[in-house]
């Protein structure tokens, strides 16, 4: 790594003075070199304080340079990153003067990283006392049975309920929120200076991402740790965030006290990034006036004759998995006797945490799981897939729209071809009448016709998600059911396919089962909310009832965990006053 120039100091950039900042980074740049083109700047000039005792949150969306610039600081960065910087130190120390060796001594010792994806940055093969033990051992000298009580103490530090017995398990006997806590601990094993968190509540449900939020709030206070914590989660922000840096393509536009930007946001991108999202809106009136994203255009708008009528019935729908050996078999009721009732241009919510059966549902629903009990009714007809019967095809008038963009499409095939395949392998229509109606589609989904002849990866989150939507809407269905499809995307690309999903709800008549754990979302979205709690449906009701008015226990503690919209709601979740 090799020192840079100096740089002029962005507008709100971290002042001069005071107490020495933990982590203290001036004119960052970051370039990737290939070989025959030109270097590839993701980050540049990049400013950052972090004190001690402080949470400094780095915000925006996926590309702006947020991770990148989190493994500069940590040492890790791709081999091919030339990283240079006016100034990078830790606690008064050069990073960049510093050996490979010297840097990855200070690595868990004086700073630590909490990486996203708990369950790949777990050893599957070891113990969770082995791996947090092996951190005490290798940098503290500790003997085996040392190390071993040191990680019950740091179980129980992250909250894990009876830490002594579960020392011994593996990663794969954990939920995904304890395998967060499990990460967290093993970063703050040998209390550092300064704690990295890269998106540690992004795949997590809202209870489980309030509980993280908590935990992270309280060991920073306690420890007097430095704490720069990477989102794109602006509800994140709002609840924990002492200070504010927004990164947009590589560099930070706006940054200051959290109070003050979120008050007053002087980078237009920073306005458009708050203004992305979700605010309470009036409820959506099944047959009332146009929402937002609905279109005036004569030759799509569709006036339904009965708004009333319904179109997807289901009635008492049991799935039951069985796991295990035949000696030790385990029954899960992943859904217990759920009813649901979808009429025409309805949009219906089914929210719950992690487990609660939303997703297995909406599989029944679609055919693609079996039903042990119950049956769908599709426009009054049963389109009920049976436990043990031969495999039917889904019925063309209920489409899915998938979770994760980047998988569901086949890597192999242009977007014309991925558009046209559920008549192609219906042997609906010719070639050519195939892919005319696949460039319809992708218009109406906000996507010209030259993207047919292109790939899924050349595409972005947002965009692929919109390909995917196209794809259902091939066959004409009444019904589109929504899994999860925007919890991978950034704040901004969530609002447009949500906007893109009313607007083809107005112009098509279509109803949707939306399924997802983001009540923030469902609030703007939904005409009425069906809540899940280990496989059973414990409340369901319009959205404004549900929201306002909740009855049951499970909801309103759902609802609670919801992070705040405004600074003034901050402490909601962790409890902590707002910042002066």
């Amino acid at each position: 790594m090799m020192r840079g120039m100096p740089t002029t100091p962005l507008p709100g950039a971290p002042a001069t003075g005071g107490a020495t900042p933990v982590l203290r980074v001036r004119g960052l740049d970051i370039a990737f070199d290939s070989p025959g083109r030109p270097p590839v700047t993701v980050a540049s000039g990049v400013d950052l304080d972090v004190h001690a005792g402080q949470l400094v949150a780095l915000l925006g969306e996926s590309g702006s340079g947020k991770t990148v610039t989190a493994r500069a600081v940590m040492g890790i960065q791709d081999p091919a990153a030339r990283v240079t910087a006016t100034e990078l130190s830790l606690g008064g120390t050069d990073l960049l003067a510093l050996t490979e060796v010297q840097r990855r001594r200070l690595r868990g010792e004086r700073m630590s990283m909490v990486l996203q994806d708990a369950l790949s940055s777990l050893n599957p093969v070891l113990s969770i006392g082995d791996q947090l033990g092996e951190i005490v051992r290798v940098h503290r000298g500790l003997g085996r049975r040392a190390a071993r009580d040191r990680a019950v103490e740091l179980l129980d530090l992250v909250g894990i309920v009876d830490p002594a017995a579960r020392v011994d398990d593996y990663p794969h006997q954990f939920s995904g929120g304890m395998r967060q806590r499990i990460l967290i601990a093993m970063a703050i094993a040998l209390e550092p200076e300064l704690l990295i968190a890269d998106e540690p509540t992004t795949a997590l449900d809202v209870t489980v991402q309030a509980q993280i939020l908590r935990l992270l709030d309280d060991l920073r206070r306690r420890l007097d740790m430095a704490v720069l914590l990477i989102t794109h989660d602006i509800g994140v922000v709002t609840e924990v965030a002492d200070r504010l840096a927004v990164m947009y393509r590589g560099e930070v536009v706006e940054q200051g006290d959290a109070d003050s930007v979120f008050a007053a946001p002087r980078a237009a991108y920073t306005r458009t990034l708050l203004a992305s999202a979700p605010h309470p809106a009036p409820p959506r009136v099944l047959g009332g006036h146009p929402v937002p994203g609905a279109t005036d255009d004569p030759d799509r708008a569709e006036a339904p004759a009965d708004r009333h009528e319904t179109v997807l019935e289901a009635t008492g729908i049991v799935r039951v998995f069985r796991t295990g050996s035949p000696l030790a078999r385990r029954t899960v009721r992943a859904v217990d006797d759920v009813d649901l009732v979808l009429r025409r241009g309805e949009t219906l919510a089914v929210v719950g945490e992690s487990g609660s059966g939303k997703s297995t549902l909406a599989r029944v629903l679609v055919g693609l799981e079996s039903a042990d009990a119950g049956t769908v009714a599709f426009r009054g007809v049963n389109v009920t897939r049976r436990t043990g019967a031969r495999r039917r095809a889904p019925h063309s008038g209920i489409q899915m729209v998938f979770q994760d963009p980047y998988t569901s499409l086949d890597p192999r095939m242009r977007v014309r071809d991925v558009i046209a395949e559920p008549l192609t392998v219906t042997r609906t229509g010719s070639r050519a009448e195939r892919h005319a109606r696949a460039g319809d589609l992708l218009e109406l989904v906000g996507l010209g016709r030259d993207a047919l002849d292109r790939f899924p990866h050349q595409f972005s989150g947002g965009q692929r998600q919109r390909i995917g939507i196209a794809r259902a809407l091939m066959r004409d269905p009444d019904v589109l059911v929504c899994d999860e499809p925007v919890s991978a995307l950034d704040v901004t690309i969530q609002a447009q396919v949500v906007d893109l999903l009313v607007g083809l709800q107005e112009r098509l008549g279509v109803a949707i089962v939306f399924i997802s754990h983001d009540l923030s979302v469902v609030r703007n979205l939904a005409h009425r909310v069906l809540v899940m709690r280990r496989g059973v449906a414990v409340e369901t009701g319009d959205v404004e009832q549900i929201f306002d008015r909740p009855e049951h226990a499970y909801t309103r503690e759902l609802l609670a965990s919801i992070p705040p919209l405004t600074r003034a709601e901050r402490g909601r979740i962790t409890g902590s006053r707002a910042s002066a």
